[in-house]
């Protein structure tokens, strides 16, 4: 019996599973038809993020007649986000790509996503132009959401909720996710320089099971945008962040502070009384709104201290090099 180790896949499908207990026969289907199209040797990971149905029961029976089929199980539900990110972590291929267990996503469309990749890119990400969903509660927020991430990140593309997306594994390796931030690797890819599209893609009615996202996702979004927005542009110089905001409040402070000054020299000094502008509630004004002011710059003074600990500590660079040219990595030395 050879003792060898099966070679490492050349592409990995991501797949989190939550009560789809439904959905799962119908998805190993899919998955033999698909596998004979995809890169050689594949594999799929399926995680199943704390479900409470038969799921687990039906991926290990999969498993045990399909030598591709991996299963991760967490102890409890933690997220998509964290099921992806498990997924990840435990596929093998220099090639991921994440789709949903309930066949909304389409695996026919994975070589389409490939064939992009081999054209230069390091992100794909999925457009369901012809969404299958409930318009009020699912596609309309999905609209102004996606509207919305464009704006703020200057990553436009039309659909960053689609799970259904093809990466280069170098490009997911630096970030962890957290929340629902899944949806954000194309706009943490591209600010790495790597080179982002989209494409068109097959998006079918649910068949079974019930959806698990609702609009209460969307404030889980926004908040995730702010997070993203400020890790991508301030995460190595918070005191910018921080020190904007710092300025203008001590400069307004100031600024009422003088006003009461110069009002209280012309009643009191100059002996020329005018209309007051509620002196004391001005002062109060002038010392908040400069207290305030100081404590953002001590804030921002904190972050840059907390960021430089965070890299230097574990000997994380503040950039990330794409390729070299005749360098090797230094030496070092010996003692």
């Amino acid at each position: 019996m050879s003792t060898d180790a099966p070679s490492a896949p050349a592409l990995s499908l991501v797949i989190p599973v939550f009560n789809e207990e439904e959905s799962l026969p119908a998805l190993f289907d899919a998955l033999d038809a698909a596998m004979p199209s995809l890169p050689q040797p594949a594999e799929a990971v399926l995680v199943d993020d704390g479900s409470r149905d038969g799921s687990f029961a039906l991926m290990t029976a999969a498993a045990a007649s399909r030598p591709w089929l991996r299963v991760v199980r967490f102890r409890r539900n933690f997220g998509q986000t964290a099921a992806i990110a498990a997924g990840i972590d435990h596929s093998r291929g220099p090639i991921i790509v994440a789709l949903d267990a309930d066949l909304q996503n389409d695996p026919k469309d994975i070589p389409k996503l490939l064939a992009r990749l081999d054209e230069g890119f390091e992100v794909v990400s999925g457009w369901r132009k012809d969404r299958q969903d409930k318009a009020i509660t699912r596609r309309l927020p999905s609209v102004i959401a996606n509207w919305l991430i464009g704006w703020v990140t200057g990553v436009r593309i039309h659909d960053y909720g689609c799970t259904l997306k093809a990466y280069r594994r170098w490009v997911l390796e630096p970030y962890g996710l957290y929340g629902e931030m899944h949806r954000f690797i194309p706009i943490y890819a591209s600010w790495a320089g790597a080179r982002v599209t989209e494409m068109e893609v097959t998006h079918h009615p649910r068949r079974a099971g019930v959806s698990k996202y609702g609009l209460g996702r969307v404030f889980k979004v926004l908040l995730d945008l702010l997070t993203v927005t400020f890790l991508g542009g301030y995460s190595t110089k918070p005191i910018y962040f921080f020190g904007r905001p710092a300025f203008a409040l001590c400069a307004a402070g100031s600024l009422s502070g003088i006003i009461f000054v110069a009002q209280f020299i012309k009643e009191h000094v100059l002996h020329r009384p005018g209309e007051w502008l509620q002196p004391v509630t001005l002062l109060l004004l002038a010392v908040f709104l400069f207290s305030l002011g100081v404590q953002f710059l001590l804030m921002g003074l904190l972050g840059e201290i907390l960021i430089r600990t965070y890299h230097e500590s574990q000997g994380k660079k503040t950039y990330l090099v794409g390729e070299t040219v005749n360098l090797e990595l230094p030496v070092k030395p010996t003692r």
